[in-house]
């Protein structure tokens, strides 16, 4: 069985991203005109700072360069977080988007717009808010009702938690 790049890339970058207490999300390689961009998404609990990507993409960028991995041509180098809209596909993105608006694509019953009130194990409690003037409704999503899901941007928040949680940083 052979080994893609990808998986040789997720070998050598893994105990690299671990060091500093984060998580590989992801690592492309793609055509750039003559280059490639190696695309390497990191994320933890706390978010990623643009400095940890600057110090992680210093010390990834020797190993590569002594390493055989992305072979002779030139590519260049990227250390990012994955986005407030990444898709969620594993349970500690689902943790990490408690409290979060995210938008459900269903196996069976179509598309769900919900916020995620706890996640366990065996799937979501969220909260499906209400419409024209409805109160919100609890419900249940099993991780095997869901075929795609994906964080939905709130630029403001209606109940206001958004401003508070701003005012109570500024007062501290």
């Amino acid at each position: 069985m052979s080994t893609t790049q990808i998986d040789r890339l997720r070998g050598l970058l893994e105990p690299l991203v671990s060091a500093h207490g984060l998580d590989l999300e992801d690592v492309t390689v793609t055509p750039a005109g003559k280059r490639r961009v190696l695309r390497v998404a990191v994320d933890s609990d706390e978010g990623v700072q643009l400095d940890a990507c600057a110090e992680l993409s210093r010390e990834i960028s020797p190993v590569l360069d002594d390493s055989d991995v992305m072979g002779g041509a030139p590519y260049v180098l990227e250390v990012t977080s994955p986005g407030a809209d990444r898709p969620l596909t594993e349970l500690r993105h689902y943790r990490r988007a408690v409290e979060r608006l995210v938008k459900l694509q269903l196996h069976e019953g179509g598309e769900l717009v919900t916020r995620i009130l706890a996640v366990d194990d065996d799937g979501l409690d969220t909260e499906v808010p209400g419409v024209k003037g409805r109160k919100p409704t609890a419900r249940r999503v099993s991780f095997d009702e869901i075929a795609k899901a994906r964080v939905e941007i709130e630029f403001s928040r209606k109940d206001g938690k958004d401003n508070k949680d701003k005012k109570e940083e500024e007062e501290a």
